[in-house]
C-alpha cells in the first residue's frame, strides 16, 4: 500500500507539499480529497496529524459560503452529542450515512449512463454535482441525526418502564424519590368470639 502523501504546515500557516516541493493552498487541498488522493497534514515542526484540522477548516469554509449543508439545528444536535454516552453511535451513524448516500448517487450515476447514453459524461456528472446536492445531502443527515435522537428517547422510555418497579415511579428520573402515597387502610379485625360453657351432665 503506498504512504499517504505528506503535507506540511508552517507556524505561518502555509502548507507544504512534500511531493511536488511547491506550497499549496487550502483549495488545493479540497482538490486532493476530490480526487480521492491519500494524504496527511503534518506540524512541520512536532510532526503532529493535523489532517482532521485542515478537513474541518475547509468544511467551515464550505458552510460559510455557497449553498451550506447542515441547518443551524443539525449543528446544535451534533453539539449536543459531544460528551454524551451516545456520542459514538451518533459519529458512527452518521459515517455509515454518509457511505450509503455516496454508494446510492453513484448507482445513480452508473444507471443514468446506461439509460441516456447520449447524454455527455461531464454534462452529466455537472448535473449530479450541482448546487442542489448539497441540500439534499444535509437534509438526509439530518433525518439521520434526528433518527438517533428518537431513539434515546425511546431508550430511555423503556429504561424507565423497566424500572418502574423500584422505589421510585416510571414518571421520576433514577435517584429521585418518587411522590409519597397516602397509606392503604387497614382491615378490621372481626370481634374475638367468646368461648361457649360446657354444659353440666
Amino acid at each position: 500500500m503506498a504512504s499517504p502523501r505528506i503535507i506540511k504546515k508552517y507556524p505561518n500557516r502555509r502548507l507544504y507539499d512534500t511531493e511536488t516541493s511547491t506550497y499549496i493552498t487550502l483549495a488545493e487541498v479540497k482538490d486532493l480529497v476530490l480526487q480521492y488522493r491519500e494524504f496527511q497534514v503534518q506540524d512541520a515542526k512536532s510532526g503532529e496529524d493535523l489532517t482532521r484540522a485542515i478537513l474541518l477548516q475547509i468544511i467551515l469554509e464550505e458552510e460559510s459560503g455557497g449553498v451550506p449543508m447542515f441547518s443551524t439545528d443539525m449543528l446544535a444536535n451534533i453539539i449536543r452529542y459531544y460528551g454524551h454516552s451516545m456520542q459514538g453511535l451518533m459519529g458512527s451513524y452518521l459515517e455509515r450515512s454518509i457511505h450509503a448516500f455516496h454508494e446510492a448517487q453513484k448507482r445513480f450515476q452508473e444507471q443514468a449512463q446506461v439509460l441516456i447514453p447520449k447524454v455527455p459524461a461531464d454534462a452529466l456528472a455537472n448535473m449530479m454535482s450541482g448546487q442542489p446536492i448539497p441540500q439534499v445531502m444535509g437534509g438526509y443527515l439530518e433525518k439521520g441525526a434526528k433518527a438517533v435522537i428518537d431513539m434515546q428517547e425511546e431508550l430511555r422510555n423503556q429504561a424507565l418502564k423497566l424500572f418502574s418497579g423500584f422505589p421510585y415511579s416510571a414518571g421520576a428520573a433514577p435517584g429521585e424519590a418518587a411522590p409519597e402515597e397516602p397509606p392503604a387502610p387497614k382491615p378490621k379485625r372481626a370481634p374475638a368470639r367468646k368461648p361457649r360453657a360446657r354444659k353440666q351432665k
